[in-house]
């Protein structure tokens, strides 16, 4: 079958993970950061409204990472951070899939088929993209060249009448693909929200309507209205205006009235824009409408427009950098691709890393001083879990429990690297780069699939391995409503950390960015919640929170790597009301002066101010890893 996908793994790591396997003291080690606010990357926040909790690791089990994931935390590196849900400005939640229950939806099957067509060769989209290692080039070049559309050649067979019209039809397609291929870029790039659009139709303009049109529409060939689609989608996916989501939408398509289908087509020109640089075809947004010319003429009427070339003769030659639609009546020869995915355990590799660098630049904006060796290593390389080989007795799978590269491969080429965590209980997935001239197959929406398929399969080796976790869920965050998408989701719960059908949780967050949602859940399972949940109950849900911040560490799951600050300066001598009062820290595990004992048996040998500020620290640490956990980590005052 074309395109066979290849599974292997290999088993090179660091010496410093190496080192830590081979630890017959295997435990987890952490150093307790607190609390920290800084600006939030979600809602763009100029005050410091993002809170959260920090962990430094020197060492963390797969058992005790799992249980960590089940309480709301998250790892970078070896930091592992926990927003403070009933204060932070952006809750984040933690979301997840019993892999055995995935449905796949409409638009996930069709990134499949889509992948599908590309290694069968019925699908060839290709575009070279233009070096961004210059740091003088400019964002707007930088954020339009990956979107795989940067030329095209369509093929006419013949000039004769009949297949001068399937060569028309042919156009119509092809420009419809490619506009379509811009919308998903749009997409992929968070210019338009993480949902389903129509599907772009390009038609031909009748001779007798160009006459209808302003002086100069003569060169007027063809037109899309997928801007004005795009628009209705939009505003029919938002949630009620009042909460002021429209506001988060991107302002380079949408003015004070909600999505605009006038900037849409402005932001769809612009990509498309970078079609190629011969003559044939230009392209102009008009009032919300997408226009095709004839080049040839409107070259002068419009300079800023690039062009979209549309070669007459045979099919395109193998140097040609363009994308083209196959004519099942075209007698050439059908080129396969191979498709071949490699789970490797976490460990620098230098092609990795440019591409990871390249990625940065082009989809993020980044400029190259931010995207470091360093700061790569510390964001997706580093990590401190103890690694588990496999067992061959079904508790573990063959690749063993740890971090993990994912490379997805094609012809020899690297063009994707998924970042995953393999835990008793899950697949976490952290991060995902690829290769901007692939942006055109959906690499995110297909890598999850992908990995969905990995927990599916390796069940048979690991029972207990049954779910897909896909980080954080930000109701309010447009770019995150994709991973809902991946259903049926459930979402954990704030305070008592169970479990809650997304389903359950979506209306109740329509509502409010914070909400305890095993409350709700509990209430439904006794039949005694209203489809429709009341303003008045919502309000019973913690009504004293103010709007403080959220945390940028949030930001390292979609956005990218930003440092840590968290500090010392958290005094504050009181908890909240959900703090663990009755906990007793004295079990503790203390790690002092390369020794370690109970707090309880330490708790003497400090004076007793330092004794009671160390209590108090105790006391916020079990209850933001629970009294289990607290008791089963070792906490390093190293």
């Amino acid at each position: 079958m074309a395109g066979k996908t290849k599974k292997s793994e290999a088993s090179s790591s660091s010496s410093r993970n190496s080192s830590r396997s081979s630890n017959h003291r295997e435990e987890s080690v952490v150093v307790d950061y607190g609390k920290n606010k800084s600006s939030c990357g979600y809602c763009k926040s100029s005050a410091r409204s993002s809170i959260s909790h920090g962990l430094g690791t020197q060492s963390i089990t797969i058992n005790d990472y799992q249980d960590l994931l089940d309480r709301g935390w998250r790892r970078s590196g070896c930091f592992l951070y926990k927003p403070e849900m009933e204060k932070t400005c952006c809750p984040a939640y933690t979301i997840r899939l019993k892999a055995g229950d995935f449905v796949p939806s409409k638009e996930q099957l069709r990134v499949s088929r889509r992948m599908q067509r590309f290694l069968e060769g019925t699908l060839d989209c290709k575009s070279p993209v233009e070096s961004v290692e210059d740091p003088n080039a400019s964002k707007d070049t930088s954020s339009r060249t990956h979107l795989g559309v940067s030329s095209l050649a369509v093929k006419e067979s013949s000039s004769n009448n009949n297949e001068e019209k399937d060569g028309e039809e042919n156009i119509m397609r092809f420009l419809s693909d490619q506009v379509g291929n811009v919308v998903h870029a749009c997409t992929e790039s968070g210019e338009f929200p993480d949902i389903q659009f129509p599907k772009a139709s390009v038609k031909k303009v009748s001779q007798a309507k160009r006459k209808m049109l302003v002086l100069g529409s003569e060169d007027l060939l063809y037109s899309t209205n997928i801007a004005f689609q795009i628009a209705a989608t939009i505003k029919r996916s938002l949630p009620d205006q009042k909460d002021g989501n429209q506001g988060r939408l991107s302002r380079n398509i949408a003015d004070e009235n909600g999505p605009s289908p006038k900037l849409i087509a402005e932001k769809l020109e612009s990509f498309l824009n970078q079609l190629a640089k011969t003559s044939g075809l230009s392209v102009r947004a008009c009032n919300g409408h997408l226009n095709f010319f004839s080049a040839a003429k409107h070259a002068s009427a419009y300079e800023s427009s690039q062009t979209v070339s549309v070669s007459k003769g045979s099919a395109a030659s193998s140097e040609s950098k363009g994308c083209s639609l196959k004519n099942s009546s075209e007698n050439t020869q059908v080129r396969k691709r191979r498709l071949e995915i490699h789970l490797k355990r976490s460990s620098f590799d230098s092609e990795e890393y440019a591409l990871y660098r390249r990625y940065q630049m082009m989809v993020h904006n980044d400029t190259p001083d931010h995207v470091t060796e360093s700061s790569y290593k510390r964001f997706l390389v580093d990590t401190p879990l103890i690694f588990v080989p496999p067992t061959g007795d079904g508790t573990v799978p063959p690749c063993g429990f740890g971090s993990f590269h994912q490379q997805y491969v094609i012809d020899g080429k690297l063009v994707a690297v998924g970042v995953i965590d393999i835990l008793p209980r899950c697949l976490s997935s952290k991060y995902l780069f690829w290769d901007p001239d692939f942006a055109f197959l959906s690499p995110g929406k297909y890598s999850a699939l992908q990995e969905i398929n990995w927990v599916k399969e390796n069940q048979a080796h690991c029972s207990t391995l049954q779910y897909y976790y896909l980080g954080y869920y930000i109701h309010s965050c447009s770019k995150m409503r994709y991973k809902a998408a991946y259903s049926p989701s459930e979402l954990l719960c704030p305070l008592r950390y169970q479990w809650v059908p997304f389903a359950i949780a979506k209306p109740l967050l329509d509502r409010k960015p914070y909400v305890v949602l095993s409350d709700f859940s509990t209430l439904q399972d006794r039949e005694s919640l209203p489809p429709h949940v009341s303003e008045d109950v919502m309000e019973v849900q913690h009504d004293d929170i103010g709007k403080e911040d959220t945390n940028d560490f949030l930001m390292y799951d979609d956005e990218g790597m930003m440092e840590p600050e968290y500090g010392s300066s958290d005094n504050e001598q009181h908890l909240a009301s959900v703090d663990v009062e009755d906990g007793d820290v004295s079990n503790i595990l203390i790690r002092l002066t390369g020794s370690r004992a109970k707090f309880k048996d330490l708790k003497f040998a400090f004076r007793p101010s330092e004794r009671s500020y160390l209590e108090f620290q105790l006391r916020r640490y079990m209850r933001v890893v629970g009294e289990a956990l607290a008791e089963r980590m070792v906490y390093s005052l190293e």
